[in-house]
């Protein structure tokens, strides 16, 4: 939560000067405290659906131990389903005319797994752009992962992904540029992120459309910003998987090799795996492929048991600085975006 400068102790002033969230006594005066209610369009296949749920209640969750945070999840009649999941989205999920009725403070849209580069393509293309166009006259801020950055780009900025050539998969570093935006604070100035794609936003397009770029690797843009430095928020990485994700995807790659939907045996996600749990993996292909060894065989608790996870403590960081703007200028109506005296083009006064 913000410091309140309730003194004119210059250490407040040095602080907000060196990027810190200080708030006047007027300010906080004026702010209102309650609970927050956050969506998440959850655009993930079958298989991940109820992890992405768990990755991103926990990140919420994990963001602050004084706010109190009501998550909605809802997704889109366009993303077909199996039987079961069908099952829990009725059971769990509301509808998106429920979300407009009820009103979001913050809104997280997931990824999805599309490959083609041209998004007119999705199934959901029509409905995602409905959702985007609603949350920024109606939302606080909305965080978008993957694939929901570049449709944002493509929706209200002319921006069309453009195709990398092969799969960008694994754990690659990155660099803090902006170390004095407020989703920076107390964030590692170098850490890692996951990334699963096949397309993406060059820096060169973002920049083009003066969207703000604050973490980039040498593999892309990671983090960036809208113009007004808050309103949406752009991940092209997936900083929420889990520590056992990227596995978990090699092993439904190996499926799908195996049921045909894909032509080539997976290779393995980059700087991810020790050298002995790639000699593990690469003796059960043997195996597998001879006919000795089946699915149930994949030694994912082993592996599982190897694996580092280096870029959960800088989101937790970054969660949690998103969460605390948020809340420093949301209405205390949900119906408002943001409370009286603020303006939505520069809402944390950084221009």
């Amino acid at each position: 939560m913000p410091l309140i400068a309730h003194t004119k102790l210059p250490s407040f002033e040095r602080l907000r000067n060196e990027g810190e969230t200080v708030l006047s006594k007027d300010r906080a005066n004026h702010q209102a405290i309650r609970e927050l209610h956050i969506g998440l369009l959850n655009m993930m296949p079958d298989p991940a659906l109820e992890a992405t749920e768990r990755q991103f209640f926990r990140l919420v969750g994990h963001s602050n131990q004084i706010a109190q945070f009501y998550l909605h999840p809802f997704t889109l009649s366009s993303i077909k389903r199996g039987e079961k999941t069908q099952a829990h989205i009725n059971q769990y999920y509301q509808s998106f005319d429920d979300i407009k009725m009820q009103g979001l403070d913050a809104l997280i849209i997931t990824g999805a797994h599309i490959e083609d580069v041209d998004l007119k393509k999705a199934p959901f293309y029509e409905q995602l752009k409905a959702v985007i166009d609603w949350s920024y006259s109606h939302v606080t801020s909305t965080l978008c992962s993957c694939l929901a950055t570049h449709a944002v780009l493509e929706f209200r900025y002319g921006q069309k992904r453009q195709a990398i050539g092969k799969k960008c998969w694994g754990v690659f570093p990155h660099q803090v540029l902006d170390r004095h935006h407020p989703l920076m604070n107390g964030v590692n100035t170098r850490f890692d992120v996951p990334h699963s794609r096949f397309n993406e936003i060059t820096k060169a397009q973002f920049d083009t459309v003066k969207v703000k770029v604050l973490v980039e690797g040498k593999i892309g843009a990671h983090l960036c910003v809208s113009e007004d430095l808050l309103r949406i928020v752009f991940f092209q990485g997936h900083p929420e998987y889990d520590t056992i994700s990227l596995l978990k995807e090699y092993k439904r790659d190996i499926i799908a090799y195996l049921e045909k939907t894909r032509e080539d045996y997976p290779p393995f996600p980059q700087r991810y795996l020790t050298e002995q749990s790639k000699a593990i993996l690469n003796e059960y292909k043997t195996k597998l492929l001879s006919g000795e060894f089946t699915l149930a065989d994949f030694p994912e608790q082993l592996i599982s048991k190897t694996l580092n996870n280096t870029w959960g403590n800088a989101t937790n960081v970054i969660i949690n600085n998103w969460i605390g703007c948020v809340y420093q200028v949301t209405h205390e109506d949900i119906d408002k975006p943001f409370m009286d005296g603020i303006n939505p083009d520069d809402p944390l006064n950084l221009k």
